[in-house]
Parts: structure tokens; sequence; C-alpha cells
């Protein structure tokens, strides 16, 4: 499996269009990488910038990016409203799939070595990749921005762990660079009907993990009390792991609190949109909706379409994409301008990086494909599928039954029911390709050379553990599949009467899965060296299928019935 990071440089130019054109098309020329997404701001005279790859090409065209920044852009006529110390002013690397934090982290501090040495860019690491505890935080990084990078380069305390501890012509063009590896950091902007930066603030503060500065008297122009020690007391916000500041936005005529949530796990996007709704709200302020800068994770859509749906009492089993399209207008995040989750969540737009899926074809394109005359998908992947379908089937009945009148207060349920059915569903289609994949190992161990003695050992050992878990994959299809037959089950007996023949049809398509992933196993298990694992798996799927048999039996009865009566 292919090893995936994410970089977002965050470069000092937001109106110059030819400008950021030239830097966005360094990363187009390196091989392997995908550029993403690249979101000007001419306010914040900022533009992010978001790339994906394998570790080493994606490092490449960071490099590229920020030499071409630094040719481009000059720090000493640069302004805008945010925070920034450099012609790329961040520079941070994310772990997108199979590669740990630990490792991104030697992938940054190398990158930042090259910075300083190849570009004399003065260099300070951040978040994980920080040599200093106190250089995690960005914001410490960046203590004065650029204005005051001229009074604190050559002092030992703010010596850059990379590039050159001196104010010079070049550094004075360039900046310096904050180089990090961080998880996913969402930058979220909400709208308010107002164009009042103060007011802006004022919920900022409210909200923010750093708050507001205590101070002596009430009035906002009374001195901040310090401790023992000098230092500023702070009233905390109430949400953690974020930051947060007021701003007013030319462009949209509005002001807006902008935010940065570090992780998603403490304070979830949905969470922090109902805290600043509240806040504002309590200032006489409405949060008319928010804009996503950059691009998030599915996660953020699904976590929060789940939760307004939950308010809403509504089922929480229905498809990602209704889900996704519930989060987006409970958040107001097309409130701007349109919201394409395509365009704006990552695991959509690296799609075409990873390995195609049977499941993302039409219908009519899979049963092309099984007709064709190649050997996969086979009877193991239709297995799956028809398992997937039965699954399906009893989640539809689980929704249909949350809406149907007078049965509003067992919406919970019917919910509980749906959610499961979505995830044995997904399960089972995750199924349908990784048995196609089973198929491809034999294939592959098959073609393996047989020419020495040492040759055909190894081909026989590969081909046998090949051979195993393409024996394995349907055992585990048809423990899926009898999974499924609980909610079916449940659906027959207990939801809406109307639709309890969708749940019958559901319990042939369990039935049928089961036994046709039953045939795989015997077939892949016939040819195995190891007969005592052979046997075995062999038995425990005959039971499986008896049972399914039976179970199949049982819920076309109670269909049989409730139809009969009807």
């Amino acid at each position: 499996m292919k090893q995936l990071i994410e970089c977002v440089p965050n470069i000092s130019e937001g109106r110059d269009m030819n400008i950021i054109n030239q830097v966005t098309a360094e990363i187009e020329k390196v091989e392997g990488v995908k550029l993403l997404d690249v979101d000007p701001g001419a306010t914040t005279n900022r533009t992010v910038i978001t790339f994906v790859g394998e570790p080493e090409n994606v490092c490449e065209a960071a490099f590229r990016v920020v030499k071409k920044a630094a040719e481009l852009i000059d720090m000493r006529n640069h302004h805008g409203d945010h925070p920034r110390q450099g012609a790329t002013d961040v520079c941070p690397l994310i772990p997108i799939s199979n590669i740990t934090m630990d490792e991104v982290v030697v992938y940054a501090r190398n990158l930042a070595k090259r910075f300083g040495e190849e570009l004399n860019i003065p260099i300070y690491c951040y978040e994980e990749a920080a040599f200093q505890p106190k250089r995690k935080n960005l914001a410490y990084c960046r203590t004065g921005e650029y204005e005051s990078l001229s009074s604190r380069l050559g002092t030992e305390e703010w010596k850059p762990d990379f590039g050159p501890n001196e104010w010079n012509e070049h550094v004075a063009q360039t900046g310096a660079t904050q180089v990090g590896a961080r998880d996913f950091l969402i930058a979220i902007n909400y709208n308010l009907n107002t164009t009042s930066t103060r007011r802006a603030n004022a919920i900022a503060f409210d909200v923010r993990e750093k708050g507001r500065p205590k101070r002596v008297g009430p009035k906002v122009t009374d001195k901040p009390m310090k401790d023992e020690n000098g230092n500023t007391i702070m009233i905390p916000g109430t949400l953690k792991s974020t930051k947060a500041i007021g701003w007013f936005i030319e462009e949209y005529g509005i002001a807006q609190v902008s935010m940065n949530i570090t992780n998603i796990n403490v304070s979830p996007v949905h969470v922090c949109f109902d805290e600043v709704c509240a806040k504002a709200a309590a200032r006489g302020v409405r949060v008319t909706g928010c804009e996503i800068v950059g691009l998030i994770p599915k996660k953020v859509l699904i976590d929060a379409g789940k939760y307004y749906l939950a308010k809403q009492q509504r089922s929480l089993g229905v498809s990602e994409d209704e889900i996704m399209k519930i989060a987006i207008k409970s958040m107001g995040l097309d409130d701007l301008k349109p919201f394409n989750p395509k365009e704006k969540v990552i695991e959509f737009l690296i799609e075409d990086m990873t390995q195609k899926k049977l499941v993302d074809m039409t219908c009519t394109g899979f049963a092309n494909e099984t007709a064709s005359e190649s050997p996969a998908p086979g009877g193991g992947s239709i297995s799956a599928y028809m398992g997937a379908l039965g699954a399906a089937l009893a989640t539809m009945v689980a929704n249909l039954s949350s809406h149907k009148p007078g049965w509003d207060e067992r919406w919970e349920e019917f919910s509980k029911v749906a959610e499961r059915g979505q995830v044995l569903k997904d399960q089972l289609l995750d199924l349908v390709d990784e048995d196609t994949n089973a198929f491809n190992k034999i294939m592959a161990a098959l073609q393996m050379p047989k020419k020495t003695d040492a040759d055909k050992a190894a081909r026989m050992e590969a081909l046998e553990l090949a051979s195993q878990y393409a024996t394995k994959v349907p055992f585990k299809t048809m423990n899926v599949a009898f999974e499924a037959f609980e909610i079916v089950e449940a659906m027959a007996k207990t939801g809406n009467p109307a639709s309890v023949s969708d749940a019958g049809v559901g319990a042939l398509c369990c039935r049928s899965a089961v036994m046709g992933a039953y045939l795989n196993v015997k077939i892949n298990a016939a040819g195995l060296k190891d007969r005592a694992f052979a046997d075995k798996i062999v038995a425990d799927g005959a039971k499986i299928e008896a049972a399914a048999i039976k179970k199949e039996a049982e819920i076309l009865e109670v269909v049989n019935k409730i139809i009969n009566k009807e």
C-alpha cells in the first residue's frame, strides 16, 4: 500500500494570481503529486495550497514551492489581515495513509534542514516536528510576526532550528518559514450578520482556548491582571484545541470569527459551530453560516451530519451523501458560495491515487465486467454483493419505519438498526473487492519463477499463503452476511408492515450470500497443503450455511404470515 502525506503550504500572497499560479505550477512539475486545492484570500493576502502524494515526491514539491515563493514574494511589501512572517509562512506535513506521525516528523525535519541550508531561509519547526517544547505552538514561533524578525534574529532565544540566525537583505525579502508535522487542522470562518470587528473579536475570545486577559476592572480598556511572575492572567474560552480571532472581510462585506481547530477529536467542527452560534447570540449577533478554508477529512461532515440528524430525531442510518448534505445545510457551509464535497473532502480528491474499486462501477458496468472473459469478479465477489444488498434492504426498512407516522417515539430504535445495517453493508461491499484481490494474489503467486529449487519452494509457499487467504475472505463474507440476518429478522418482525416483503428479499439475499461464499470456501480449501486449516474452515462453514438456511426459512415464515394477514 502506498504511503501518502499531505502538504499545506500557506504563501503570503492572495491577490496576484500571476504569482500564485507560478508557485502552484512548481507542484505540477513533480511526478506522483496531486494538487488538490488553491484557496487565495484577498483580505488576508494569503493563499492556502494543498497537495498530496508519496512522501519523497511531496517533499520535493514543497521545496520547489518555498523556493519559488521566496523568489517572487517580497515580505517588505506585504500587508494582510492574517498573522505571517514569511513568503511561505507555514509548511506543514500531514499523514494521510499507511504512515505514522513519527515517520512524518522525520520528513518534516529533513525538509526544514534543506530549506535552511539550500535556500538560506530561517526555519522554525513546530507542532510534532518541534525541537523545543515551546515551539510546538505556531503562535509562539510567529511572535511579533515579520515586523519583529529583524530584532529577534541574532539572539540565542530566537535562533532558528535551521538556516541563518541573522537579518540580511535576503532574509528581509523571504522572512522566516515554519515547518511542521501535524494532524489535520481545520480552518473555518464563521459568517456574522455584523460588520463589527470588535464584536467578532469578542465572540472569538469567548470561545478560543486561550480566552481573553483578565482585567483589573470591568472595562476592556482596564489593564490586564498579572500573576506573581508578571505573566498576564487569562480567562480561558469554552473550546479546547481552538485558536480564533475576529476580522472584517471586505470582499464579503461582513465580519467573521476565524478559527483554527487543531484537534477535531477534542472539539469537533459541529460542536464549535454550535458554541460560536450560542456566544454570538448572547451578544445579539447571528451566525449566518461558515466557510471552510482548504480541505477536510470526510469524518468532519459525517460526524456533523449525524449530530444534526440526531437533534432532528431522524435516523442516522442513511447514506453518506445524505449525511453530508445535512451537515452542509446545518452549518451553512454554502452560505457565501457553493460547497461541493467532491472538491473539499480529501478522500474524494485522492480517489484516483488509489486502486479503482469494483463497487465504484455502475450497476451495468459491474454486471458487464462480471460477464466478461475476465475470471474476476467471480462468485465470491457476487456473493459479497448479494449480502450487501440484503443488509441494504433491511436498512431501508429501518429508515422507512423511523419515518412512519405515529411511530415518532421509536425513531432511535430504528436508527440504531439502520446504522448497524450501514456498517454491515459497507463491510460486505469491501469484501466484493477483497475477494477479487485475493484471487489476484493467487495469480501473482502462479506467475512467480520456478527455474530453481529455491524458486519452486518460494513459489509453493506464496501459493499456499495466497490460497489460504482466498479461503479466509469468502469465509468472512459468510460470517458478515449471516450477521445481517439479525437486522433482517428484526425488520421483518417489528418494522413497517408495508415493507415486510423487502425484509423477505433481504433474507433471500443473505442466504444466497452465505451459500455462494461457502462454495468458494470449499473450492479454495480443496487445494491447500495445510489440511488441518482446510478441514476446520470447511466444517465451520458448513455450520454457518445450515444456520443460514434455517434462519431464512424462519424469516420467510414471518414475512408470509404478515403478507397473508394483509
